[in-house]
């Protein structure tokens, strides 16, 4: 491997709630390599958005994130909020969970393009709007000099993600944060969106980190997985031989609930209960209370993130005592 793009070590990130200081994101550690795609995977409230938002110290105060963030070498945790702004959107872009809120409805798409071309580009006014149009064209929407005129109400969904990541890629960026870019667009678009990041990555040279709930996007598009639970990484590694035999029995977990569609009307195997509330995990599994394998090493103390044998990385105390995976769609 290459000297990572992006290297995560112990990122924390706490938020202040009327119960006090939360911790929602708990001692991540990741690498990202130049020109990979990262798959962040895990339930809802699983800390994936917020690992994202810290990344670029988009996290309001009280709200803190500690750690390292080390971007081509660089950390980014301490630096002054000036300094932040200059990497964000020129060094690293970010497309945001739900193109239907997180576009402003009042302007124009065009205008949301120019305003990160104002912001990190010297271009001039002539060449910000052609830069605009192309932008458009490259993402594949049709007409784009008619088009980028348009308002957010006048595109589809499929048409607003698209202006989403126009946006996000209007300076260039070496790494794209993807938050859920497919989520509630049907399967057509789906597939529409994914064949162009895989294809953006393939031009530009671009690292991503892809954010999603969906396994089969993963094994589509992703080099590499990290599985996360309670703001904590359970299992990391190359996407093959995560989901081919698991290491960790969450990772286990969401593999098993993917409908089979080998066999035809087998119940799903969905995970008991429901993930935890982040201020009650505490020094121990945090996947514990649900897993079908617990002991009472798992309650001990924190299982720590292990290096394996064939070179992934687990967080499961039992990890070599599980279950071979029958969903092997890689």
């Amino acid at each position: 491997m290459t000297t990572p793009l992006l290297s995560i070590r112990g990122l924390r990130t706490t938020l202040a709630t009327e119960r006090g200081q939360v911790t929602v994101v708990d001692g991540v550690d990741l690498d990202v390599q130049p020109g990979e795609i990262l798959g962040l995977v895990g339930e809802s409230g699983s800390g994936k958005s917020m690992t994202l938002r810290s990344i670029l110290r988009l996290i309001r105060a009280p709200g803190r994130v500690s750690g390292q963030v080390l971007w081509r070498g660089r950390d980014l945790v301490p630096l002054r909020e000036a300094e932040m702004r200059a990497i964000r959107g020129r060094e690293i872009g970010m497309i945001f969970q739900e193109p239907m809120t997180a576009l402003n409805p009042v302007l124009s798409v065009g205008a949301q393009i120019l305003e990160n071309l104002v912001a990190h580009t010297d271009l001039g006014r002539s060449a910000r709007q052609a830069r605009a149009v192309e932008l458009l064209d490259l993402v594949g929407i049709s007409a784009p000099a008619q088009r980028v005129n348009d308002y957010p109400h006048q595109f589809s969904g499929g048409m607003r993600q698209r202006a989403m990541i126009a946006i996000a890629l209007a300076s260039n960026p070496t790494l794209l944060l993807a938050d859920e870019p497919t989520t509630a667009l049907d399967v057509t678009i789906q597939d529409q969106i994914l064949k162009l990041l895989m294809h953006l990555r393939a031009t530009l040279k671009m690292a991503v980190i892809l954010v999603t709930h969906d396994l089969g996007v993963v094994a589509q598009s992703c080099d590499r997985v990290a599985v996360l639970y309670a703001g904590r990484v359970a299992e990391y590694g190359a996407v093959g031989p995560v989901f081919a035999a698991p290491h960790h029995a969450y990772t286990l977990g969401l593999l098993r609930s993917v409908p089979d569609a080998r066999h035809a009307r087998q119940p799903l195997r969905p995970i008991g209960g429901a993930p935890p509330a982040p201020d009650t995990v505490g020094e121990r599994c945090a996947f514990m209370p649900r897993c079908a394998y617990a002991t009472a090493a798992c309650a001990t103390a924190r299982p720590p993130l292990v290096s394996l044998s064939d070179g992934r990385l687990s967080a499961c105390v039992h990890w070599d005592q599980l279950e071979a995976n029958e969903w092997a769609a890689v």
